[in-house]
């Protein structure tokens, strides 16, 4: 393949805008290319000498950033933080990965090219400097990111990569979940609920023994056991973006798995037979985006950001005519996650695509928005579904086992390191990171780095934030503090969003990564050292932090909350409970600022208190709980650097539950 040059840049935009704030714009890009960029400069008196540029997981659009508000404004934090702001589409369409594009485009060319010509831009704007320049970004973006950082010199100056996988990511960490959700699906609301605050601590009692292995391998491959609050919306992520690439990779591992000892499809007595189907249907009525059809807990969500980590995998959304689900005359009697669908009769016939599940009578697509080819389906087509392939797939990490420097595959391997089961040919995860990042990370990077990373995310399991550390220890050696961070954030899920699901189990981390990206630059430009890295140990592929804000590190505060001094109370109704909040901040990061309280487990936090800002902080509320039945009070507080309790950038979230039983 030939790789494009990026030699000449253009420029088609240059004009000034006062929304969302006054800002000069200019847009351009790169002749005989498909690279585009947007630059948004800030009045002169705000503007600091630095700029801040977005990487998204996969190329995207360069005019995300406009549309962000809140936490996710981009655009409005890189002008609080005294920078312009840079988005790029990542190279266009000869930057997404396939067989017949330059991974190094999408990877860190594209990007580099941009952030280059944007210094030429901005001493247009600012007079003659060099700006600081800073690259962040998040699960793919990280990856890119890396690749930024390892495969460039003097175009950035410090990097986040944030919520990051490690080269054995994908798609592993997807399989290995996907095999827990179809053995534990039934059993989930009793793990969740010995693992709440006050509950039993056992989460395997009461499984059987395929149940409780299941649950046993995917939390040592570093699931967060605590996650599963979520697994009746949390689907199976970006795996249908990879299982067409593994299918075509690796064709002969699908046709193995049911025959060749070693793989559990060629077990009789596994229940993977049970949950098996092949069956041919008719389609009743095919259901479109504009329709708003109710799809259960495949449902879109109503609010997600532009370009973020949870949703930029699954293409450009948005438009009406796309198909949702299409209606069958009949549908299997197994409730498990994904399928492939093929059209077999009618204007479509031949058409293929992947399910996300059934919900009732209603086959769920998988991204919808890339199944273009469904267009032509109408009733009375035929259909033929079977989801074999995607069973298979559950198990194929195990078949996958990688160098001891991944110690959750240990549980695969016999005494001597060997392999336990039979093993693929090829490793097939470093060629997706490759794709990703235009090479495999490996830890050897200019500059300085803050690695963000969330103890409850499903997607990026946290040990292999921990993975690339050591990957940055081996090379800088006893210099790695000079250059290296790595903050773990409590309570936080994979997705870069301020608005949380499930609100009294989890906070936005997006303050977080403000602070790392301002810390970045005061460590850059004024040799200040931000925060140290958060302290943990890894124990059996958990990230396990200290429980105390002053031994744990890192910027984030640390919440606990009692009711009636404990973490249960169990009382009558009409009992007035006594419910403790304690705070505390680590050493240099922050002061609390704001106190949020959810006393009745609603989702609603009823409590919203300003205090003055302090470090260490012991407040009580009293709550009277009238309705028997348990519910969970909450305490949700935050802590930002300037002691600013209304800015939405820098504030920096924590939360706490204690368990309520309450007796008739």
């Amino acid at each position: 393949m030939t790789a494009p040059a990026f030699d000449h840049p253009y420029i088609d935009v240059d004009e000034q805008r006062d929304t969302p704030r006054p800002h000069r714009y200019v847009h351009g890009g790169f002749t005989g290319t498909d690279t585009r960029f947007s630059l948004y400069f800030p009045p002169p008196e705000i503007y600091q000498g630095r700029f801040f540029q977005h990487i998204t997981p996969v190329p995207e659009s360069e005019h995300l950033a406009q549309s962000a508000t809140g936490q996710e404004d981009r655009i409005g934090f890189a002008f609080s933080a005294g920078g312009y702001f840079l988005e790029t589409n990542g190279g266009g369409t000869s930057g997404t990965p396939d067989g017949a594009t330059d991974p190094t485009i999408a990877g860190y060319r594209a990007n580099a090219a941009a952030a280059e010509h944007s210094r030429v831009m901005a001493r247009q704007v600012y007079g003659d400097h060099r700006p600081y320049g800073y690259a962040y970004g998040g699960s793919g973006g990280a990856f890119r990111t890396m690749g930024c950082a390892e495969n460039t010199e003097g175009v950035w100056d410090g990097f986040v990569p944030y919520v990051p996988g490690s080269p054995m990511a994908a798609p592993n960490v997807f399989s290995v979940r996907m095999h827990a959700q179809r053995l534990l699906r039934h059993q989930f609301d009793r793990i969740v609920d010995a693992v709440e605050p006050g509950g039993s601590g056992d989460p395997h009692a009461g499984l059987t023994a395929e149940e409780s292995a299941a649950l046993t391998e995917v939390t040592r491959m570093g699931f967060p056991i605590r996650s599963w609050f979520g697994h009746r919306t949390m689907g199976t992520h970006a795996f249908g973006t990879l299982y067409p690439h593994i299918v075509v990779a690796d064709p002969g591992y699908f046709e193995e798995f049911w025959t060749t000892p070693g793989h559990l499809g060629a077990d009789p007595d596994s229940s993977i037979h049970r949950d098996r189907f092949r069956f041919d249907s008719t389609v009743t009525g095919v259901l479109l985006r504009r329709d708003a059809p109710d799809l259960g807990p495949f449902g879109e969500p109503p609010e997600a950001p532009q370009g973020g980590v949870d949703e930029a995998f699954k293409g450009a959304s948005g438009e009406g005519d796309a198909v949702l689900a299409l209606r069958l005359a009949s549908v299997p009697d197994t409730d498990t996650l994904g399928a492939e669908l093929t059209v077999t009769s009618g204007a479509a016939s031949g058409a293929q695509l992947r399910l996300k599940g059934f919900w009732h009578d209603l086959a769920v697509v998988d991204m919808p928005d890339t199944e273009h080819s469904l267009t032509g389906v109408r009733p009375g087509d035929s259909v033929r579904v079977d989801n074999s392939n995607f069973l298979a797939a559950q198990t194929y990490h195990r078949h996958q086992v990688p160098g001891p420097e991944y110690p959750v595959w240990d549980q695969y391997r016999d005494a001597t390191g060997a392999p336990l089961l039979p093993q693929r040919p090829f490793l097939i995860a470093p060629l997706f990171a490759a794709a990703a990042a235009g090479h495999v990370p490996g830890g050897k990077f200019t500059g300085k780095m803050i690695v963000v990373s969330c103890l409850l995310d499903r997607e990026a399991f946290p040990w292999q934030a921990d993975w690339y550390r050591g990957r940055a220890a081996e090379h800088f050696g006893d210099a790695l503090d000079g250059h290296f961070r790595l903050w773990y954030v409590d309570n936080a899920l994979h997705a870069d969003a301020e608005r949380q699901e499930h609100p009294t189990h989890t906070v936005s981390y997006l303050g977080v990564l403000h602070e790392a990206l301002r810390s970045l630059a005061d460590w850059v430009e004024k040799d200040i050292p931000p925060a140290h890295s958060t302290r943990y140990e890894i124990r059996d592929g958990h990230v396990v932090v200290p429980d105390s804000a002053t031994e744990r590190g890192g910027v984030q505060p640390v919440a606990r909350i009692t009711a009636d001094g404990a973490q249960r109370a169990d009382v009558p109704a009409g009992t007035r409970v006594t419910l403790t909040a304690n705070v505390e901040c680590p050493p240099g990061a922050g002061r609390i600022v704001r106190v949020q309280w959810d006393l009745d487990g609603d989702g609603t936090y009823e409590v919203d208190e300003v205090v003055d800002p302090v470090t260490r902080l012991t407040l009580e509320r009293h709550h009277t709980y009238a309705e028997p039945g348990t519910c969970f009070a909450t305490v949700r507080v935050s802590t930002q650097r300037d002691a600013d309790p209304e800015t939405p950038f820098a504030r920096i979230d924590n939360l706490a539950r204690a368990r309520i039983v309450v007796r008739d």
